[in-house]
């Protein structure tokens, strides 16, 4: 997933399969994208935040060229622009923020609500390279969100080559892969918000992603479980914004995720 080819001065070649729903999966594409801006910063610094646009789907037959942009280079912070594209043009806009950890006061709060675990939950994965588990609404208890449509799942990666390896390339993979599996529950979330009191079937609202944001507040490790916690805080002009959480089984809080979701009612098409 994240053996990027360079193909020139800071830029780098990734591919990906085809999904599912067809096509490129967008948190594959954010990935590679932070891991393309990983490849230019320099030893000791780690992200700590990524913005991203999504512009157009992507094409799983196709390579996808990631151009990385050097715009700052300072003492305590880097900055990178990284263009994904392909033949079609840019499919992916993103900004990373790298930044040299410093010991400093640690304050946590956002709680982790109480769930069962994962053990005892249905395995309902769309792709092995993750296992997810669904939580039912009546069993996510405590710690109260703001928003609606509230889902919440454990998330698993499955990549064997991170078991064992304390690196700090491995430290850099743990949060590309936590890049990828974060772009799972926000269109869930939304359509949740959106059908919520009413008998719509859920099939009949598609959603796409338009941009997608990762806060990375501590050291996390994508091979074990997480839990994910997302609502939606809004829904206008078929636009929801999905806010999430994500904490270790332990409860501690890693990683906070903000996405907007295009989403509409295929019925409502204008025919043709």
């Amino acid at each position: 997933m994240f053996e990027l080819t360079p193909h020139g001065p800071d830029t780098f070649v990734g591919s990906g399969p085809r999904y599912p729903w067809g096509g490129l999966y967008g948190g594959q594409i954010v990935a590679q994208a932070l891991r393309a801006a990983t490849l230019t910063a320099d030893e000791g610094f780690r992200p700590h935040s990524i913005r991203a646009y999504f512009i157009r789907p992507g094409d799983h037959t196709e390579p996808i060229r990631y151009e990385v942009d050097r715009i700052r280079n300072g003492r305590s912070f880097l900055t990178r622009r990284v263009v994904a594209r392909q033949a079609i043009g840019a499919i992916l806009n993103a900004e990373c923020s790298f930044q040299r950890p410093k010991d400093a006061v640690d304050l946590q709060t956002i709680e982790m609500p109480n769930v069962p675990g994962p053990e005892s939950l249905e395995e309902s994965s769309f792709t092995r390279r993750f296992d997810r588990c669904f939580v039912p609404d009546d069993q996510v208890r405590a710690a109260p969100r703001t928003g609606a449509g509230r889902v919440t799942a454990w998330i698993k990666v499955n990549d064997h080559d991170l078991v064992n390896n304390e690196s700090p390339d491995a430290e850099l993979m743990h949060q590309c892969w936590l890049a990828y599996t974060s772009d799972d529950l926000a269109t869930d979330t939304v359509r949740a918000a959106a059908i919520q009191g009413t008998d719509v079937d859920r099939e009949n609202w598609k959603g796409v992603s338009l941009d997608h944001t990762i806060w990375f507040h501590r050291p996390m490790r994508s091979d074990v479980w997480h839990l994910h916690d997302f609502t939606c805080h809004h829904f206008t002009a078929s636009r929801g914004l999905a806010v999430g959480h994500v904490f270790t089984a332990s409860g501690e809080h890693v990683a906070t995720v903000a996405q907007e979701v295009l989403l509409r009612d295929i019925r409502l098409r204008p025919s043709t």
